[in-house]
């Protein structure tokens, strides 16, 4: 239980850190019309004010906090039960190949938790508002409201697995980085926070979360192109067919280089909210494990 309540607060608090660059990433990734980062910052700004950078945040920073308590959580169970199936008993250190499975399990399991928030994310993301705009508007008139009216408006238009578009992307993306996240972040901690030095703690689980981050998004980056593409699809018009299509597509139009648009952004976003994340994981697990034994 102890690992279900970290993972949520620090999923939350990691949502609240990354989110404004969150959707500059996903703008890039879905919209031609900017030539870079500071391009899609700049314009972003100047249209919709600070207000832009957090639009969908609400359905997000709930739903984040229950799939990331869902993933810290189910990454403990697997890595417990899988260690007393192994050795016997839990009480042994794992190796990096029972972590790597954990993860692996943890980034499955929360493709069906997070999938519907992820769409609505992307959706609102990418629906430009309409005032003060002569050159990024993607519709004259916003077509959803809000998080909710925009769930309620995708499962009437497409029905209940409307909400799972884009699932194999997402879970392509999902399992292989949340494997490469927990392995990593075990590697990064064991050489920044040797058993003897304990005083290093602090700084050792920023470092070993940060770089944690980055190496994930490396990874998660070409998956996470496709999925944001074929979330967005069906804003104005159906551009892909499918998963396989919008891949092909994708690198048709616009070269290999397409599948790894946004990187420098997500490793940039990834380093200071996984920190985040993993320093109150820590944190709240070290403060509540006491009273949960």
């Amino acid at each position: 239980m102890a690992d279900f309540i970290a993972g949520a607060l620090g999923g939350a608090f990691g949502v609240v850190v990354g989110y404004p660059l969150d959707t500059v990433k996903v703008r890039i990734q879905t919209q031609r019309n900017y030539t870079g980062i500071w391009h899609c910052i700049s314009s972003t700004y100047k249209v919709e004010k600070a207000s832009g950078f957090f639009k969908g945040m609400s359905i997000p920073i709930s739903t984040v906090s229950v799939s990331s308590s869902i993933v810290f959580g189910m990454y403990r169970n697997c890595l417990y039960h899988l260690c007393k199936l192994k050795y016997g008993t839990p009480n042994v250190k794992p190796s990096k190949l029972d972590i790597f499975l954990s993860g692996y399990a943890a980034g499955g399991l929360r493709v069906f938790v997070s999938s519907p928030a992820d769409m609505a994310k992307v959706r609102l993301q990418t629906q430009v508002s309409p005032y003060r705009s002569n050159m990024c508007t993607l519709l004259t008139q916003p077509k959803y409201t809000g998080p909710v009216n925009c769930l309620l408006t995708i499962v009437k238009e497409d029905g209940f697995f409307g909400l799972y578009k884009g699932c194999f992307s997402l879970m392509f993306r999902d399992c292989h980085s949340f494997a490469t996240y927990f392995l990593s972040y075990a590697v990064f901690r064991e050489w920044f926070v040797p058993v003897e030095q304990s005083n290093s703690e602090l700084m050792g689980v920023l470092m070993a979360g940060g770089l944690a981050g980055v190496v994930a998004w490396s990874i998660a980056t070409p998956m996470d192109v496709i999925n944001s593409r074929l979330q967005a699809d069906g804003v104005t018009q159906r551009r892909y067919r499918g998963f396989i299509h919008c891949i092909t597509d994708s690198v048709r139009q616009e070269g290999v280089t397409v599948l790894f648009k946004g990187l420098s952004l997500n490793c940039l976003r990834a380093f200071p909210v996984n920190m985040v994340v993993f320093l109150t994981y820590e944190a709240i697990l070290k403060a509540i494990k006491p009273f949960s034994t």
